[in-house]
This record gives C-alpha cells, sequence and structure tokens, in this order.
C-alpha cells in the first residue's frame, strides 16, 4: 500500500538517477506548478536509517521546480520499496514518457530489464512463473513472460520490435562516458546515428568520448575523428568531380561529352 503526504525537501534524499534533470525542462515545470500547482506527485520511500527520511524515487524535475519556486515542502506517494525496486518504479514512470530521447529510452529499457531479471530471476518461457508474477511490478512483465520482452515492450512504446533491439544495442553497446557526453545533444535523439556509434569496434567507440567533447553534436565531425576518409590529393577531387558530374548528366550530355573529349566517333554520337 502506498500514501500520499506532504514532505520537507529537506527530508528528502536524491539519489543518483537514470536520467539526468535537464534545467530546461525544471523551467518549464515550475511555469505549469506556479500557475496549475502541482498535479503529480513525485514518489519517494521511505529510508529510516538514512540521514534523511525518504529517497526520491521518480520526480526529480518536479522536485527541482519546486524548489526553485521557494517551497519548502511537496506532495509525495510515499511506496514500499528497497533500492533495486525503486530503481524499477524510476523506470516505470519514466519509460512511457513522449520527451525521452532516443539514448534515454535505450538506457531505460535495457536497464527495466536488467533490474526486473535481477530482482525476480531471468524471464523466460515455462516454468512455474507464478511466484515471479506475485511480485511483478506492471502488467507488461507478465506479458513478457508469455511472449518475450522485446514483443511486449514494442508494443507498450508503440514501436516495432526491430526497434526495440536496436535501443537494446545501442544501451548495451556504447560506454558509460560517451552516454554521459552524449546526453543532451542532437544525437542523443538521432536514433540512426546512436546506432552508426554502437556499431563501432570497441577501439573505435572508446575514443568516440573525446571526439564527441571536441565537435559536440555534430557527428559528421565525431565520425571524421573516429573513422577518417581518405583525403584526396587534387586531381583526386578532380576526379571525383567528374564522377559526380557524369553521374548526374543526361544521355544526351554524356554523348555531346564523349564528342567532344574524341571518345566517340561522330556517326556513333549521332545514333
Amino acid at each position: 500500500m502506498s500514501e500520499i503526504k506532504q514532505i520537507k525537501l529537506t527530508d528528502i534524499h536524491v539519489p543518483e538517477r537514470l536520467r539526468a534533470v535537464d534545467d530546461a525542462h525544471v523551467a518549464a515545470i515550475s511555469k505549469s506548478i506556479e500557475l496549475h500547482g502541482l498535479l503529480h506527485p513525485i514518489t519517494v520511500r521511505f529510508t529510516p536509517n538514512g540521514e534523511r527520511k525518504y529517497a526520491l524515487v521518480a520526480g526529480a524535475h518536479r522536485l527541482k521546480a519546486v524548489a526553485i519556486l521557494g517551497e519548502e515542502a511537496i506532495d509525495a506517494i510515499v511506496v514500499k520499496a528497497d533500492a533495486l525496486g525503486a530503481q524499477i518504479i524510476e523506470i516505470e514512470e519514466n519509460l512511457w514518457r513522449n520527451d525521452l530521447s532516443a539514448l534515454d529510452r535505450a538506457t531505460f529499457v535495457q536497464t527495466y530489464r536488467d533490474l526486473w531479471e535481477q530482482k525476480h530471476g531471468k524471464i523466460a518461457r515455462g516454468g512455474d512463473q507464478r511466484a515471479k508474477l506475485a511480485l511483478c511490478p506492471v502488467d507488461m512483465l507478465e506479458e513478457a513472460i508469455g511472449e518475450g520482452f522485446t514483443t511486449a515492450c514494442a508494443e507498450r512504446l508503440g514501436i516495432s520490435k526491430r526497434s526495440v533491439k536496436r535501443l537494446s544495442q545501442i544501451a548495451g553497446s556504447l560506454p558509460a562516458d560517451l552516454k554521459k557526453r552524449l546526453s543532451g545533444t542532437a544525437i542523443a535523439d538521432n536514433q540512426s546515428q546512436l546506432l552508426a556509434l554502437a556499431k563501432l569496434p570497441e577501439d573505435k567507440r572508446a575514443i568516440a568520448a573525446r571526439a564527441v567533447d571536441d565537435h559536440g553534436a555534430d557527428f559528421a565531425k565525431v565520425m571524421d575523428v573516429i573513422a577518417p576518409k581518405p583525403r584526396l590529393n587534387a586531381q583526386g577531387k578532380v576526379l571525383s568531380q567528374l564522377i559526380a558530374g557524369w553521374s548526374k548528366a543526361s544521355p544526351t550530355t554524356r554523348r555531346k561529352f564523349m564528342e567532344d573529349a574524341g571518345l566517340m566517333p561522330m556517326e556513333d554520337a549521332d545514333g
């Protein structure tokens, strides 16, 4: 059972979040709270042995927005959960939000499964799953037992199973330091670019973080640092331009070029 109560901000500990707090999003929420009040309470868990009475489970943006407004307390849903269960609840609340970047969504999808399996055991077909289902935090996992995590996750997100697999590949392949540097950039919301980085050999992925530091969200420059293209000399550039021009030329223009270059007899050029 959970309850809603007003809790002092000074009584709430904020552990490290899976999703970084975005100051622009906080500013927008604070404006909304100022106009309409807090529409959705945050979620906390009781931590009697900690320095503070409660630990934040979900709602970091709302908590910071209320603090900015100078409020001393906030409405909160108090749930019974250990640290692992709290992370699962955090992901449940955030996973289906429309404002997640592709990188955030990938991280949540992968972490959600990892945490659930850590708490309740591997998701697998067959066997006696009743005990696990009794502990299952959301109905999605009941579907996952019978249909497979990828299928259930795709249905709940409204995306294809291929997309879920790609998100898992992104989350599983990108190093933690690279994810941190990509957070908040345009690349973080571009699934195809994230997938391109995830598919790089391990040694190339290792230097990608430094490339992002130097070039920010300029994906072309980042990739040029990681896997530089051969540089063309002057005549190589000319050849490249000729090839590009030929590909754009019409059949008539191509025949005229061949004729002017002396590569085609006049009678052949005339048809």
